[in-house]
């Protein structure tokens, strides 16, 4: 019996990937994607280690609705709180909810959807069907429903969004495996006697990789937008804590008199969310070998 080579394209892929910084870097979108979101992990970094111009829930009374000054970068709100703190404040909460919500959405769909692609048959069809159902209600209304029932709070917060996008994940990372399982090199490493468990981890899960990389960058722009409304609605992070949501819903009534207490967490949501789609985009086309091919 003859059996052709691997394609060493595809099996040794993912070994080539210290030049995907550099490709990075020469994308536009990636680039600009990769500076924003440097930027917010540096003032999440910030905020989680204190370092803020005063304490975030400190009251200055004399000093309540002041626009930006030289003293108050962003003005203080009606509190006399200074809005800088609680902003950067705010982007270590937001990263903290974002990154650990993903996490737990990526491993755990990942998981069920690498067990569906190579298994197949009623495992396959069995885990979709489960996946179909959350994939019928929207992101935001099943994340509501779920801390509804949860309660308010960051960490119910996090378990709702962590499970609103597992299914995302279980299907990115299903496609793949359907693909690469049927390819010659895995018929290969089973017909000399490897076992499921070692083709699974050494030939079918490295070229899983790419896309989930693109899709852990998009997931965490999405739970930060589900983050902020859960907030904004009184139903993840509980006042006073910083939390870019809690203020929009906070000084809404002040939007005209002093928009700046809206401005500055609304840019800082905005900003933070266009990194990583930008930097999704970025990846996508330096991870995706068909899109490389036409630049």
């Amino acid at each position: 019996m003859t059996v052709s080579a691997p394609p060493l394209e595809i099996v040794h892929a993912h070994r080539r990937q210290p030049g995907v910084l550099r490709r990075l870097l020469k994308n536009l979108s990636g680039t600009a994607g990769l500076l924003l979101v440097i930027f917010y992990v540096g003032v999440g970094v910030l905020g989680a280690l204190g370092a803020t111009p005063f304490p975030p829930n400190e009251q200055h009374a004399r000093d309540r609705l002041q626009p930006p000054s030289a003293v108050y970068v962003m003005g203080t709100d009606l509190f006399g709180r200074d809005l800088a703190s609680r902003v950067i404040a705010g982007a270590a909460h937001s990263l903290r909810v974002a990154v650990t919500s993903v996490t737990l959405a990526g491993l755990a769909g990942t998981l069920l959807g690498v067990t569906a692609g190579f298994a197949g048959g009623r495992v396959d069809s069995l885990l979709m069907r489960l996946m179909d159902v959350f994939f019928a209600f929207p992101a935001l209304l099943l994340a509501l429903v779920i801390v509804t029932v949860l309660g308010p709070g960051t960490e119910n917060a996090i378990i709702a969004i962590a499970i609103v996008y597992t299914p995302i994940f279980a299907r990115v990372a299903r496609a793949p495996v359907l693909a690469v399982k049927q390819m010659e090199f895995v018929m290969a490493a089973r017909c000399i006697g490897g076992s499921s468990i070692r083709v699974l981890l050494r030939h079918v899960m490295p070229n899983t990789l790419a896309p989930l990389i693109v899709q852990i960058s998009l997931a965490l722009s999405w739970s930060l937008l589900t983050e902020a409304g859960l907030s904004f609605l009184g139903l993840g992070a509980i006042p006073p804590m910083s939390s870019w949501g809690v203020m929009l819903n906070e000084h809404r009534a002040l939007a005209e008199n002093a928009p700046w207490l809206i401005l500055y967490p609304g840019m800082a949501i905005a900003l933070a969310v266009l990194g990583f789609n930008l930097l999704g985009d970025g990846l996508r086309d330096v991870l995706d070998p068909r899109l490389r091919g036409r630049k």
